[in-house]
């Protein structure tokens, strides 16, 4: 398989994957890393993991375009044209092509197989804790979102709105990430990070004088 991962790093290095730090080739490796660890705890067929997991975002689509809930599937079909083009082994692709389709949050395609429910659950978990409140920033950054509403900070008084600040996105969609993990070894590392992200909020509301929710 070592050989194998080489080529798939390889394959990203020469893709054009944007200029998000949050789905850089970093993020790639983490969710790889991430993806074997769930794989071995659950027993899920490393031959459909790891090219899943190192190709899950071949095809980039940024976050704000209209086209967002079809960067999984142009992944997948992106992925099999690779796979195919360096002799993967057939008998695995359609498991990789679905496990690819199936990990994004927007795409909302259930996964059907386990090593589907490993990689969706090891993209989802790189949302999350430390890493996810950086991503979350960067992505902000990049959409010119701001870091909060400064009148009404942990959002008492409206809704939660994270087109326009970056810490209603944990509500808006974080947490709730952290609750669909499908692995046991993926929900009781996601409840841990899930709750390193509340001490940061609690942390944040002494910091700017408001109250967390």
């Amino acid at each position: 398989m070592k050989d194998w991962e080489a080529l798939f790093a390889k394959k990203l290095e020469q893709t054009d994957l944007g200029k998000d730090p949050a789905h850089d080739l970093a993020h790639f490796t983490r969710v790889v890393a991430t993806a074997k660890a769930l794989a071995a705890d659950e027993g899920a067929r490393l031959e459909v993991v790891v090219p899943a997991a190192w190709l899950h975002d071949l095809v980039n689509v940024p976050k704000n375009d209209p086209r967002r809930s079809q960067a999984s599937r142009l992944s997948a079909e992106e992925a099999l044209r690779f796979l195919r083009s360096v002799a993967y082994p057939e008998a695995f692709l359609d498991d990789i092509a679905h496990a690819i389709e199936a990990h994004s949050y927007s795409a909302g395609i259930e996964p059907r197989t386990l090593e589907a429910r490993v990689v969706q659950d090891a993209d989802r978990l790189d949302g999350l804790g430390a890493i996810g409140i950086a991503r979350c920033f960067a992505v902000g950054g990049l959409l010119g979102v701001r870091f909060y509403d400064p009148q009404d900070p942990f959002a008492e008084r409206r809704p939660w709105n994270d087109r326009e600040n970056a810490i209603d996105h944990f509500h808006v969609k974080l947490f709730k990430t952290a609750e669909s993990l499908r692995t046991t070894a993926g929900r009781r590392e996601g409840a841990r990070r899930a709750e390193f992200m509340r001490q940061y909020l609690a942390h944040l509301a002494i910091e700017i004088g408001g109250e967390a929710p």
